[in-house]
């Protein structure tokens, strides 16, 4: 077999497995709740007394609740094989239709918050390396955003940005400036971590030889990072941007909820919330799907930058 073709269904069994343990894992989460699906299904609530046995029983056997839990799990998953993510408990809906409506407004703001981040971490990866003073109060600025929870970092730049100074809209107006405050929200604890790990491999680049060679030259310092050291030091970069967007995703059902926006962060809270089990492992699996893509994405981009990793493959 060919060593490329080897290597692709390496990575597409990799994540089928990936896939399947992450279902499995938010199936027997969601059952281990204590929370009986068929009051959830009978929209019971506070009324759960009002339902009778016999309702409820005639729900377990419409749903297949009744059956033992090897069994439901094995039915979603001969469902999920077909494309099916099942409807939802509460909305009553296809789970494929409600993450498609609310698809857009999230990709609106993970787009937007990515090119923050990616732009934020440039710049201070770049402009900080190999010099230590800066260096160091852009390391302490990087720790605290990066320990500091998103939700209070979403409440600062309201309370600043739009109480205080007014500079952004509060309330959500269908426009660019309200997707701002949001996405920056995302964007500066994904950027801290960036930004380290760019800057500590662009200072072990700036030891390299290569770069007295550049610097005997007549390159200025910027010019050689520019040109020589973002290019050796953005492997690594690649890597954390890959593990990053699982961050992102997480930042993004917060700063939806916070700020009072729709989407699909916004749409697994309530789904959660509401014990809307067959929502829940739809938004898991889309989520899961979205990450390997992006991570997969980010392995071809090594190839792009890196030419030497084209012959770093697995013997056929």
């Amino acid at each position: 077999m060919d060593s490329r073709l080897l290597r692709l269904a390496r990575r597409l069994g990799l994540s089928a497995v990936t896939v399947l343990g992450a279902i499995t894992v938010a199936f027997l989460a969601l059952r281990l709740v204590p929370v009986d699906p068929a009051f959830v299904i009978a929209g019971a609530g506070s009324d759960a007394v009002a339902i009778t046995p016999e309702v409820l029983a005639a729900i377990r056997s419409e749903y297949h609740l009744d059956r033992p839990l090897p069994v439901q799990y094995l039915l979603y998953l001969a469902r999920l094989a077909q494309g099916d993510l099942g409807v939802s408990y509460v909305q009553e809906q296809p789970v494929l239709r409600l993450i498609a409506e609310q698809a857009r407004p999230t990709l609106a703001l993970a787009a937007l918050a990515s090119s923050f981040a990616i732009a934020l971490s440039l710049a201070a990866g770049v402009l900080t390396a190999g010099r230590r003073r800066v260096g160091a109060v852009a390391q302490f600025v990087e720790l605290v955003l990066a320990s500091t929870p998103v939700f209070w970092i979403g409440f600062l730049l309201m309370l600043l940005l739009s109480v205080h100074w007014r500079v952004f809209p509060l309330l959500d107006a269908g426009d660019l400036r309200t997707l701002i405050l949001p996405a920056l929200t995302i964007a500066l604890p994904t950027a801290a971590p960036l930004a380290q790990v760019l800057r500590r491999s662009m200072e072990d680049v700036l030891e390299q030889p290569f770069v007295t060679t550049a610097r005997a030259r007549g390159l200025s310092v910027l010019e050689v990072k520019l040109r020589h050291g973002l290019r050796h030091a953005v492997i690594p970069y690649l890597t954390m941007l890959g593990f990053s967007f699982g961050a992102l995703l997480g930042g993004a059902a917060i700063t939806e909820t916070l700020f009072g926006r729709p989407g699909l962060g916004r749409l697994l809270v309530n789904a959660v919330t509401r014990q809307d089990m067959p929502l829940v492992l739809g938004l898991v699996t889309v989520s899961t799907l979205a990450f390997l893509l992006v991570n997969t994405l980010i392995d071809f981009a090594y190839i792009l930058v890196d030419h030497r990793l084209k012959a770093v493959l697995p013997p056929s």
